[in-house]
């Protein structure tokens, strides 16, 4: 049984469920340990789900002002435990935990991969979000 549950990962925990998970290649390379310590220690939304035998197979990290909004900033799932409903159920709670959908709209970020995912939530594509990205990005995977 997968347990969700709010808490803090350390940056280990995070890294080596990176390599288990398809959001190991979104990240760039320049201060990559720096800066996600920084995403763990300042996201306010921070959901986990976890194997009867406590394994970090899931995890949802954001911000929310738990008024307006939620920004999903991370929503990843171990491959092994991929289309168990697990992405969903860490979405859902997260909307709910920052105030539910009659007051929280959601945003995010979403790879090519996971727009169907996404769609299947019930997301549309947003033609009003702006960007400012003007940072050194270089890619590469988490191994």
């Amino acid at each position: 049984m997968i347990k969700i549950n709010s808490e803090r990962i350390s940056p280990e925990e995070y890294i080596d469920f990176l390599k288990r998970s398809d959001l190991g290649s979104q990240y760039p390379k320049e201060r990559f340990n720096e800066r996600i310590e920084r995403l763990l220690k300042n996201a306010t939304v921070s959901l986990t789900a976890r194997n009867d035998d406590g394994l970090l197979v899931g995890v949802l990290l954001g911000l929310s002002d738990n008024a307006y909004w939620l920004h999903v900033t991370d929503l990843g799932v171990d491959r092994n435990y991929e289309r168990q409903g697990i992405g969903s159920r860490l979405l859902k709670e997260a909307h709910e935990l920052c105030g539910g959908e009659k007051d929280i709209a959601v945003y995010l970020i979403a790879n090519n991969k996971a727009i169907p995912f996404y769609e299947k939530q019930g997301m549309k594509k947003a033609e009003d979000v702006m960007k400012y990205d003007h940072v050194e990005w270089s890619s590469f995977t988490v191994k």
